[in-house]
Formats: structure tokens, sequence, C-alpha cells
């Protein structure tokens, strides 16, 4: 049987997604003719399709182009499988057993936070944040753990106005530039933190897990009830904890071929 006539533009539309996928930052159509030996006229038929569908976002005022969140969605969805579970299981395990504390693996799916799996201390206790449960990404430190690793043109994309901010108490980031400040101090420190954004008197703390090429594809954080009892002592780090939830992120990153960030204080 004969090669159909739309095998090479889907091996075409699929080399795109496999350069924007490579390349840290977005990309312009000229560069992305360029490396993949295609006509321009084509590079644009292909990168109005995979507009269209969702698997890129244009950002006309740089002319350049990037994943977009149905390319996210489908790696979500990857990550859903069983194996990436599988390999968390027995960290997250050992995570709630040694820390007391519930133990979540995360991924994001668009703008939210996914909870994929979910490991309790003997003594459990009843979280929002249960298996399946989709959270706003900006609210959660499993969320912003890995929103801290992204490109600032996809972290726009994701949130393009103060209307995409949800707000569930009177914390957490209200607009573009906010979450920014958030996610760099994050990103400095090696894991996020909530105190409050998502439940009040919860806190959690999180660290991402990264592939093969550096990219955050989920996160494994901690829960654990924390009431204020005055305005001091609300927005702690707890960074033995956090510590403790970094190794186990940096443990399955290794564990699925992944490659850690080199940490400001490592470099």
């Amino acid at each position: 049987m004969g090669e159909s006539s739309d095998v090479p533009a889907l091996r075409r539309g699929l080399a795109v997604l496999g350069l924007l996928a490579r390349r840290a930052t977005p990309t312009s159509a000229a560069v992305i003719a360029r490396a993949l030996d295609l006509p321009r006229s084509t590079t644009y038929h292909l990168l109005e399709e995979l507009i269209r569908t969702g698997f890129v976002s244009h950002l006309p005022e740089e002319r350049r182009y990037g994943l977009g969140v149905a390319a996210f969605e489908l790696g979500s969805a990857y990550l859903r499988h069983d194996p990436l579970e599988r390999l968390a299981r027995p960290l997250l395990r050992r995570l709630a057993d040694h820390a007391g504390h519930n133990a979540q693996l995360g991924v994001l799916h668009g703008a939210q936070a996914v909870y994929l799996s979910k490991e309790q201390p003997a003594r459990p206790q009843t979280l929002v944040t249960d298996v399946g449960v989709r959270l706003p990404a900006e609210l959660t430190a499993s969320g912003r753990a890995m929103l801290a690793h992204l490109p600032a043109p996809q972290i726009r994309a994701l949130f393009p106005s103060t209307a995409s901010f949800i707000r569930r108490t009177d914390r957490g980031p209200r607009d573009l530039p906010s979450l920014r400040r958030l996610l760099a101090a994050e990103r400095r420190r090696g894991w996020a933190v909530e105190d409050g954004y998502v439940t009040e008197s919860w806190a959690s703390v999180a660290s991402a897990v990264f592939d093969h090429g550096g990219r955050p594809v989920a996160s494994i954080s901690v829960t654990f009830r924390h009431v204020c009892e005055q305005e001091s002592d609300c927005g702690r780090t707890w960074p033995d904890l956090a510590e403790e939830v970094r190794r186990a992120a940096e443990e399955l990153t290794l564990r699925i071929g992944g490659i850690p960030p080199v940490r400001a204080e490592d470099a």
C-alpha cells in the first residue's frame, strides 16, 4: 500500500513540534524553516494549522512561535500513565513516612495542577489535593514548582490577563508581574511554597521533576496543616522539609532519565 499524501505533512508538523520542544525560547518562522529545510510558505501553513489545533502559540509582538497548551496537555496525558506513577510511588511513600505529611505527585494541565498520586502518613489527614483533583497552578506549590521553569512567553500564554488568576483565599499572586516575581524567587531557591493560598490553615512545599531536556514534567509536594497565629508566622518556607521534597524530586528525575537544573548555590 502506497504512502498517504498526508503522511509527509504529518511528519513535517511533528518535526516543527519537535524543534519547538527542543528550544529553550520561542522561535521565528524563518529559523524554523531554515532548521528543517522547509519552504517558507510550507512553514507558515504548518504553523497556522498547529496554532488552530492549539499545539503552537503565536507571539505576535515578538513574531515568534512556541508550544501551545495542547502540547502540554499531550505531555501531561503521557505522564498520567503508570510508569511515572510507579516510579514515584516508593519515593512518595518514603517521603510521607519520614516527613509525617501527605506526599503527592502532580503535573501541569494547561494552567492547572493535576494530582496523579498520593501517599499518606500513619495518621492521614483529609486534603483538597486528592488524586484527580485540579487546582489553579499559580496557587499551588506543586503547580508553581513547574511553572517556575517554563519560558516567560509560555507563562504569558498561560496567564494572558488578570482574569486568568483565580482566588480561593486572600493570598496568592493577583497578576502576571506578581506571579513572575514569585516564580523567580522559587526558581532560585529550588522549591515552591504556598501557605494558605489554596485552603486556609494548610500549607505545601514542592519541587519540580525534570525530563531528559531539563524541562519540568511533574512535581513532588507535601501538604500539612499550618495555622498562622500571627501575620509574621504566615509565608514560612520550611527549608528542611523543602529540602527533603527536593531530594525526592531529584531522585525521580534521575529515575526517568531526566536532567536536574543547576541551582545557583551549586554553581
